[in-house]
């Protein structure tokens, strides 16, 4: 073989083998985005109850259901029901890689707030088939449903609100883009696109910003959604729905500033309120009694 041909060969292969590392980069970073790693409702369940006193659950009236939303996609759900009889209900949505059992860190102070409280699987999630999330697209459709289902199911309710906590606040704010029918709605620590998550994730691992434009373009070409689409605070616009924002201070994944971008969007009353020291997604956690003052307060306003 000439040497010139060997060259060429070199060099295809080596074009070849580039290109390999390319698509699995992309391929990679993107199903970790879009899928990643989800926890069962053992591991859950498991996590609550080392985290918080979980003994008001075990004694509640529960009714387990599921609801086919928009496209057919089945969601798990479960009505836990107020000891004290109320025709109040909340819908709450759990954070990504989590499920149902996510939610019960809320539902004691919704029970003493006299609600009864609805906990189901965000869309890939617990016991739902596994599918990729879409960071509000899918999500918000699917609360918008559970609210039809929830109005048709328990036709007597006179207060039905929602809340979510990070993708559960993130797919929230989505959710209003179809016009819910909801008095109110809490979003904790939740997003306002999730392209800046994803680079200031990239940032605090040290990785290059150009990573989430490889997990963007695999997300577009393998999954069909971009993340230029993902922007729930989109949804916010001329919103009348009262929203309360509660983020963590110390919260350095979903930074707070992203509560009030979301809050300046909408067009009803909204407020945001922090809670100090707190982490993400453990806001309730950190200052219980703070933050059950906040969400009264807030009730109390409408």
């Amino acid at each position: 073989m000439k040497k010139s041909s060997r060259i060429k060969l070199v060099l295809l292969i080596g074009a070849v083998l580039l290109l390999g590392v390319f698509a699995v980069l992309v391929i990679g970073l993107a199903r970790y985005v879009m899928k990643g790693r989800r926890q069962t409702l053992s591991q859950a369940i498991k996590w609550q109850s080392e985290h918080y006193d979980l003994s008001f659950y075990e004694p509640l009236a529960k009714t387990d259901y599921t609801v086919n939303s928009f496209d057919g996609y089945e969601l798990h759900a479960c009505l836990l029901k107020n000891p004290v009889p109320t025709d109040k209900y909340i819908i709450i949505s759990h954070g990504h890689t989590d499920n149902r059992y996510g939610s019960l860190k809320y539902v004691k102070m919704y029970l003493d707030l006299g609600f009864n409280c609805v906990i189901y699987d965000l869309r890939g999630h617990g016991e739902n088939e596994r599918v990729c999330c879409t960071y509000g697209i899918r999500e918000g459709q699917d609360i918008a449903e559970l609210v039809k289902d929830t109005r048709r199911r328990y036709p007597n309710i006179s207060r039905l609100g929602l809340h979510g906590e990070s993708l559960g606040a993130a797919s929230t704010a989505a959710a209003m883009k179809y016009s819910p029918e909801v008095d109110f709605a809490v979003a904790d620590c939740g997003f306002a696109d999730i392209d800046n998550v994803l680079r200031g994730a990239a940032s605090s691992g040290g990785l290059p910003s150009f990573c989430v434009d490889l997990a963007n373009l695999g997300a577009t070409l393998i999954y069909g959604f971009s993340f230029g689409d993902m922007r729930p605070i989109d949804s916010l616009e001329g919103c009348r729905v009262p929203f309360l924002f509660i983020h963590g201070s110390a919260d350095t994944f979903i930074l707070p500033e992203n509560s009030y971008r979301m809050s300046e969007r909408l067009a009803g009353f909204s407020e945001v309120r922090l809670i100090k020291d707190a982490p993400h997604a453990a806001s309730v956690l950190t200052d219980p009694v703070t933050y059950k003052r906040y969400v009264q307060d807030f009730l109390e306003c409408l």
